[in-house]
């Protein structure tokens, strides 16, 4: 095999895609995995640097700009986040590629996705500082894609984490290892919150009520820091959609609370609770919705019943379309994994449904996900 065989081959491995249900799903990529040192082109090149000229005084006004609005609302000017945060942001690098992370505690625990350490149980973790230490997976959940790593390394700058949501249009900074480059910083906004994926729930739960933002996500940012202006970890980057899908500067990343909360859970037992219904939910189709005389797609199909969970106590039953959740609209199955990241198990809710063009509500109790359930 050459090497550019081979390197393809690396980035088709690292750079997973969601099921191709929907246009944005077969274009979505996971953004943890990447080539080591891997920069090179469609055609195995590397491609040449481009720079954008500056237009007559841009520098100045725009460092002038933001010290201004700096002082206005007492949030530190990029260098000085980058300054900051950047001693708490690490590299991880596994058999197969690399990923980021985010110090969790000065002891060397590391937060990071789970898609970055996956099939791994033995890492190394690269700081800012230089240095290299070994590192050793202790949890890791498939459902919120997040992982704990333990570094063989102390008194380390853990990273402040934001207890809330962040306001869409406040900075967003993003700082972790793009195709192998460490310590990269690249900035944005908060472009919107409470994003889901369409077409994601075939393959993934992890890619719903997200943060969005533009500032640039790529393939090795995730497990990464994205930053407000108090230099405060608002959320680990988790996945981006490509140029080459017509996007232009689609990022996302995991809400730093549910972060927070994920990983409290996996150092209590190494595990994490999630509602579970009992179901498999499937998207509406157009011939789908004709077959069944539906007026639209939107609505969440019953694909399947777990016999003996709660959908099936319940009486819902395959071909039912879901169509509220407590209350919340699901217009997608995506709609459906982001409502039910609000509850926790032993909760009772209330499911609207369609059969056979009949409304209807049902009363049902989510358990806790059983073992190996997807």
């Amino acid at each position: 095999m050459n090497p550019s065989s081979a390197a393809a081959q690396a980035r088709i491995r690292c750079w997973r895609s969601a099921a191709p249900a929907m246009v944005l799903a077969g274009a979505l990529a996971l953004s943890g995995c990447t080539l080591a040192g891997g920069t090179e082109g469609p055609d195995g090149a590397t491609p040449p640097a481009e720079t954008a000229p500056a237009e007559p005084g841009q520098g100045a006004d725009s460092a002038t700009a933001e010290e201004d609005r700096a002082e206005d609302d007492g949030s530190m000017a990029i260098p000085d986040i980058v300054d900051a945060v950047q001693p708490s942001v690490v590299t991880i690098f596994t058999e197969g590629g690399l990923g980021s992370g985010v110090i969790y505690s000065e002891d060397g625990l590391i937060l990071t996705n789970e898609h970055v350490v996956r099939n791994n149980t033995q890492v190394e973790v690269a700081f800012a500082d230089g240095q290299r230490v070994a590192g050793t997976v202790t949890a890791a959940d498939r459902v919120s894609d997040l992982a704990l790593v333990q570094a063989e390394r102390e008194d380390l700058p853990a990273a402040r984490f934001q207890s809330g949501l962040p306001e869409i249009g406040e900075l967003a900074v993003v700082i972790g290892s793009p195709l192998g480059f460490e310590n990269t910083v690249t900035s944005g906004i908060i472009s919107g919150l409470h994003r889901q994926i369409p077409g994601s729930a075939s393959s993934s739960q992890s890619l719903v009520d997200l943060i969005q933002t533009d500032a640039a996500i790529s393939p090795g940012n995730s497990g990464g820091a994205v930053v407000n202006g108090q230099g405060e970890i608002i959320g680990i980057s988790e996945a981006y959609i490509p140029p080459q899908a017509g996007a232009v500067a689609l990022g996302f990343a995991i809400p730093a609370p549910t972060a927070t909360a994920i990983a409290e859970e996996l150092l209590e037992d190494g595990t994490a609770d999630h509602a579970y219904l009992g179901l498999t939910p499937g998207a509406i189709t157009p011939q789908i919705a004709n077959e069944l005389g539906l007026e639209d797609t939107t609505g969440t199909m019953v694909m399947s019943v777990a016999e003996g969970g709660p959908a099936d106590e319940a009486g819902l039953r395959p071909g039912d379309v879901l169509t509220t959740l407590e209350g919340e609209e699901l217009d997608s199955p995506e709609d459906l994994l982001a409502a039910l990241r609000r509850l926790d198990p032993g909760d009772t809710t209330t499911v609207g449904f369609e059969r056979g063009n009949e409304p209807q509500d049902v009363e049902v109790e989510v358990t806790e996900r059983p073992s190996g359930r997807p």
